[in-house]
């Protein structure tokens, strides 16, 4: 009599933008190594506002680290981006059945998933063909309580894991600072209209001479009760399903219509 060969357990890429040390990565670990096989690439320094930069003209270098106990780990000098590339050529030599890159120390709503290096990682992931979701705290200390967050990404990984995944999907979740039992529950929402009114402090070093540094204040110009930023501020986690295709489809069909540049 034959048994019937046991399924193979999904292989689970995570990175993050904070570098490999941080806490939110070593919670982001500890929340799915049961779900899978987990590997980490991540960076050997924190990569934080880094966008979806690529490293060229410079050599990118990997070291294996051993952080996670029999999780297979590895730091590299790149960025964010140049984590997932690296993993999926020269560590796993294959594309990854999930992309999961945080847990970030901040948020990622709204406006702040253009610059996001966490995002960015995920979105690579998702141009790949490789389903992803970028997971972020709504805090900023480095040793930010990480409870609720773990319970969140078991969650909604042990979920996603049992369907059979869209290869783009992304997914951007944001989660509120505060203990399990105060969040309210998980809403699919959009991105809120909302970004920093910035402003460069100009200031003196010890020599007189002039430097910048980059202030700003959060405004939200969204009302509206479906945005991630409602969400959180009223104790939901924030789940914004995101795309890498930035066409405006509307002003597309207006501008054929317009004939405006003919």
């Amino acid at each position: 009599m034959t048994t019937k060969k046991a399924k193979e357990k999904p292989v689970i890429l995570i990175t993050n933008d904070d570098d490999i040390t941080s806490k939110g990565i070593r919670s982001l670990v500890e929340a799915v190594s049961e779900l899978g096989t987990v590997v980490v690439v991540a960076p050997d320094s924190p990569q934080s506002g880094m966008g979806h930069a690529i490293t060229i003209g410079s050599p990118l270098r990997m070291n294996k680290m051993n952080l996670f106990g029999d999780v297979e780990a590895w730091q590299t000098s790149g960025t964010p981006v140049d984590c997932v590339k690296l993993a999926v050529d020269k560590i796993l030599h294959r594309k990854p059945d999930l992309c999961l890159s945080g847990i970030n120390h901040g948020a990622n709503h709204s406006i702040n998933v253009i610059y996001s290096g966490t995002m960015s990682a995920a979105m690579e992931a998702s141009i790949e063909g490789i389903p992803s979701i970028g997971f972020s705290l709504l805090d900023y200390n480095y040793d930010a309580d990480f409870t609720a967050s773990k319970q969140v990404v078991q969650k909604m990984v042990s979920a996603l894991l049992k369907k059979k995944l869209d290869k783009h999907l992304l997914l951007n979740v944001n989660i509120p600072s505060l203990p399990p039992e105060k969040i309210k529950g998980i809403k699919i929402c959009k991105q809120a209209y909302a970004k920093y009114e910035e402003d460069f402090s100009e200031r003196l070093d010890p020599h007189g001479k002039k430097y910048y540094w980059l202030t700003g204040e959060f405004k939200n110009f969204d009302k509206g009760r479906d945005t991630d930023v409602w969400a959180l501020e009223h104790g939901y986690v924030s789940v914004v399903p995101v795309q890498f295709d930035l066409t405006n489809y509307t002003l597309k069909k207006q501008l054929e219509k317009s004939n405006l540049f003919k």
